[in-house]
């Protein structure tokens, strides 16, 4: 997804909309979602935490912020306003560049999760840059 115009840091760009479901019925989606994905090559889930209890299942025809891609080194950030989710600039963005948030995967998980969006800074895997340490770590004890 790229900007149409120049949108200034912290402007409200668009909502994240689905379906709220709990966390039993969270993982059961992306339990079948990756069964699907080993047979077809399919990998997109759009499941978005949201609390403790819900997450938010982004896979609906009309949710258009589904379709923003994962960076190490993005330019807007999913910010939370009780069960909605809000994608916001972190800074300036220019007409024509593409709009990426940080995924925020979790890192034991790291290895389901191979990162390419090409930026200087990609530790290679779509984990939170809070946890990037202790994938600096796993990533030196699996050598």
């Amino acid at each position: 997804m790229y900007a149409t115009c120049f949108i200034p840091k912290e402007t409200r760009i668009i909502e994240y909309v689905g379906e709220l479901i709990d966390k039993k019925e969270s993982e059961r989606r992306s339990r079948t979602q990756c069964a699907k994905a080993k047979e077809t090559g399919d990998a997109a889930v759009y499941i978005f935490t949201i609390s403790k209890n819900y997450d938010l299942d982004g896979n609906v025809p009309w949710n258009t912020a589904r379709l923003i891609n994962h960076s190490c080194a993005p330019n807007c950030e999913a910010w939370s306003a009780g069960r909605r989710i809000f994608i916001h600039a972190l800074h300036d963005i220019n007409a024509g560049e593409e709009l990426t948030f940080d995924y925020g995967f979790d890192v034991d998980c790291y290895e389901d999760h191979p990162c390419f969006c090409g930026k200087p800074e990609c530790i290679g895997y779509i984990v939170s840059r809070e946890q990037w340490p202790q994938l600096h770590e796993k990533l030196r004890e699996a050598k």
